[in-house]
Formats: structure tokens, sequence, C-alpha cells
């Protein structure tokens, strides 16, 4: 299952409720405002890290680039582009948006 936050974590939980309910081995990918799960050394990096142990995450890079954060990305974070997006979406048979 994919699953898509585009809300800061910073100024709504559905980051935090996307990770109480993602499965092992499901993909998460962070967009608009999420992208901000995506960075290093917030109060949020350690849940993100937590996170990758069992489930992939990634960040879209232009969002990314929007925000003028693309140098911030927290290691092993997967950044991709609209065609990565779009293979995520067709690579798993659900899709859950966390709002």
């Amino acid at each position: 299952m994919l699953h898509t936050v585009n809300k800061s974590p910073f100024e709504k939980n559905s980051f935090e409720t996307c990770l109480r309910f993602a499965k092992d081995g499901s993909a998460i990918l962070l967009i608009e405002d999420g992208v901000y799960a995506a960075l290093q050394g917030t109060r949020i990096t350690p849940a993100v890290e937590e996170a990758m142990k069992n489930k992939t995450v990634y960040a879209l890079g232009p969002d990314l680039a929007a925000r003028g954060v693309a140098d911030k990305v927290l290691e092993g974070v997967k950044v991709v582009d609209y065609d990565g997006f779009v293979d995520l979406v067709a690579e798993n048979d659900t899709v859950q948006s966390w709002l």
C-alpha cells in the first residue's frame, strides 16, 4: 500500500496517524507540506528513522525544492520526481491519502 501525506507534521497529526496504521513493507510518500517530515534534525526525525526500519519513505523532489529544503533531507529518505510518484501509484494496489 502507498500512503501519501500532504500536511506538515508541525501543523497536523496526519503523518503520525499514517505511521500508526501503515503496515510493514508499506511505502509512504511525503508531498506538498508533508515533505517537512523528511527533514533532518527535527522533532519528527526519530519517528521517520524508526519508520524506515520496515517501511520505505519517499519525498517528492519538486515539493522539497519549492520549499527550499532539498538539501536538508534525512538520510534514507528516497527523493522522487513526478514520474517516480506515478510509478509508486502504479506499483501499489491501494493508495491511502492522509489529510
